[in-house]
């Protein structure tokens, strides 16, 4: 798979909901890198779109993380492909860069779901999460055997940057920064 571009990549955003986070291991950093992601998103003008896994039981998105123009599908499905609104927004010549919850379970499903549906997928395995590591690492190898790209969040940022003259650079490069869950990104707004 050739390096990610913006111009060509929607960032999904899977199960990131408030109920759930807290029994996510190491839920701080899936958080911050989900967020860094979709303020690189922002800025380089790649669409977002993100699930929530029946959100009556799971609450909704963790507050904050996304912007209102985002579409949100809820689901009961673990793969978000078999959810008829979420596949008839899926574009099959589409690249895919997800992040979410939980790895072995819906981003995994999903994930496969995209990959049979034609999809080019890029999972950022710092972005996502299970209760149990083992979980998640099983989940990165099994969806790297089946064609997945596994990326890291500055992976990410830097293939959609493409170059350092980017007029973007300056302010994608505070992205660079850690930050904690509850954190926004600076963006260069300040």
């Amino acid at each position: 798979m050739p390096a990610l571009e913006a111009q060509t990549s929607t960032l999904l955003i899977i199960d990131l909901q408030q109920r759930l986070m807290p029994a996510i291991a190491d839920s701080g950093r899936v958080v911050a890198n989900a967020r860094r992601l979709i303020a690189a998103a922002r800025l380089l003008d790649v669409p977002i779109s993100a699930t929530e896994q029946y959100p009556e039981g799971l609450g909704g998105t963790v507050p904050g993380l996304l912007d209102a123009d985002v579409p949100v599908y809820s689901k009961t499905t673990f793969d978000s492909m078999k959810t008829p609104s979420i596949a008839e927004a899926i574009r099959p010549e589409g690249r895919y860069v997800v992040a979410g919850c939980e790895a072995h379970v819906c981003v995994l499903q999903t994930v496969l779901g995209l990959l049979a549906h034609g999809c080019d997928v890029a999972v950022v395995q710092d972005a996502i999460g299970s209760r149990i590591e083992d979980n998640r690492k099983a989940a990165c190898r099994r969806m790297e055997r089946h064609g997945a790209e596994p990326v890291t969040t500055e992976m990410v940022l830097f293939e959609w940057l493409g170059d350092s003259r980017n007029p973007r650079f300056r302010e994608a490069m505070k992205l660079i920064k850690p930050m904690k869950a509850d954190q926004e990104p600076a963006t260069g707004a300040e």
